[in-house]
């Protein structure tokens, strides 16, 4: 029947003997069927396929959300400063703290016992061998002076009568024997009365620098007694105590038997000083290997050098550091101690950029410091490039971009310069 309405979406079905097949013109007047695509649970039809389009382009935009990004890019190396090292010659010196020394002191002490009347010399003064210091009492030394004279006076007036007696038998042999002896007792007497006579009058005993004195007018003294009344010291010339262990010894006498010593015309090894406040002493001294006795509890030895003191700037006790002239080392490798440190086991390394811009590790062998650079013997060689600023950025095994150290520059702001460039970096 041509006139029955479609049967709606919604509606139940009827069963399959009563449904009737569509005509023609009723299959033209249906709508068309429109694409649909899922999204969840919910079905969407597009009404056109330019909607279509649309939707395909969001898909893609949320797959390619849901898709990993890229790794980023590596940062660049780290800048690092390196010193390239080069061989050159160097003059080795040895610097040995050591104390001034008197070159002669002695000790003033009475001989005789008396009251100290004067004091003859100003402290801290310079005196003269023979110079009188102090004057004794010599009063009683004065009357048993007189009164040995007088005994010596009668004792040889009676030898020689005796000797006229002894020739014409008026008296024994022996008599005259006997007052020949009292005659020479008498005499002795007399010159030992006349040297405590001289003694009263205390003399320096060597020429010097005198100290201050202990005791003043009107204090007692007795003969050698344990505490001097002054010191007087010889300082025209001085001594300079090393006290080093008995292995440095050995290599200097080793250095100077082979010549490696640098020795004046009469094949003595100068020696220079330092003093305490950092300046050099203008006059050269030799050094002595006096010392023929080394310490058991320590091992060391004292090597002592002579120095000249006109001026007397040197004085004892003062410390000093004495500079040993050794020679000049040839092809010697000189390495900044920016660049080198002290593993845990105390062993000297520096870090090489080596081939491709590599880090090495080196284990050194620092002989001695020579100012701000280290004497390095093996480990190193000439060509090598020694980091000295940015050693924190750089690890052995890792690469770094070196460049030349500008020793000119601050060390803090050349730190500063490359820390700032290496943030740089890692920030593009």
């Amino acid at each position: 029947m041509a006139g029955n309405p479609v049967t709606p979406a919604g509606s139940l079905a009827r069963p399959r003997d009563s449904m009737k097949v569509p005509t023609a013109a009723q299959m033209s007047q249906r709508p068309i069927a429109r694409p649909a695509i899922s999204i969840g649970r919910r079905v969407a039809a597009i009404s056109n396929p330019k909607g279509l389009r649309r939707l395909s382009g969001l898909a893609i935009v949320a797959l390619s959300a849901c898709s990993p990004a890229p790794p980023p890019a590596a940062p660049p190396p780290p800048k690092v400063s390196v010193v390239t090292l080069k061989a050159t010659p160097v003059p080795i010196t040895t610097e040995l703290p050591g104390r001034i020394a008197a070159f002669r002191v002695a000790d003033v002490r009475p001989q005789v016992n008396g009251i100290v009347l004067k004091r003859l010399f100003a402290e801290g003064g310079e005196v003269e061998a023979g110079q009188q210091l102090y004057q004794i009492d010599p009063a009683p030394y004065q009357a048993t002076y007189d009164s040995a004279t007088a005994t010596l006076m009668s004792a040889h007036a009676q030898a020689k009568r005796f000797r006229l007696l002894a020739a014409s038998n008026a008296v024994s042999k022996q008599d005259y024997d006997n007052a020949l002896a009292a005659d020479l007792r008498a005499k002795a007497d007399v010159e030992t009365a006349h040297i405590n006579l001289v003694y009263t009058k205390v003399l320096s005993p060597i020429s010097g620098r005198i100290s201050r004195s202990a005791i003043t007018e009107g204090a007692l003294v007795t003969a050698n007694q344990p505490t001097a009344l002054a010191t007087v010291q010889q300082l025209d010339t001085v001594y300079v105590d090393v006290t080093q262990p008995s292995s440095t010894l050995l290599r200097l006498k080793r250095e100077a038997a082979a010549g490696q010593l640098q020795q004046n015309n009469a094949g003595q090894t100068p020696v220079h000083l330092r003093l305490e406040d950092g300046s050099d002493y203008t006059e050269t001294g030799t050094l002595q290997f006096s010392e023929v006795t080394v310490d058991e509890g320590t091992g060391s030895v004292t090597l002592r050098a002579v120095i000249p003191n006109p001026q007397r700037l040197l004085l004892p006790g003062m410390f000093v550091r004495e500079r040993i002239e050794e020679g000049v080392q040839r092809d010697a490798i000189l390495v900044p101690q920016l660049g080198v440190s002290h593993d845990q086991k105390g062993e000297a390394t520096a870090l090489v950029v080596g081939p491709d811009n590599v880090v090495q590790l080196r284990v050194l062998e620092a002989d001695r410091a020579i100012g701000d650079k280290w004497l390095v013997t093996e480990g190193l060689k000439a060509g090598d490039r020694v980091i000295v600023e940015g050693l924190q950025l750089a690890q052995p095994g890792g690469k770094v971009d070196p460049q030349e150290y500008r020793s000119t520059a601050a060390p803090g702001n050349a730190a500063f310069r490359l820390h700032q460039g290496n943030t740089q970096g890692q920030a593009n």
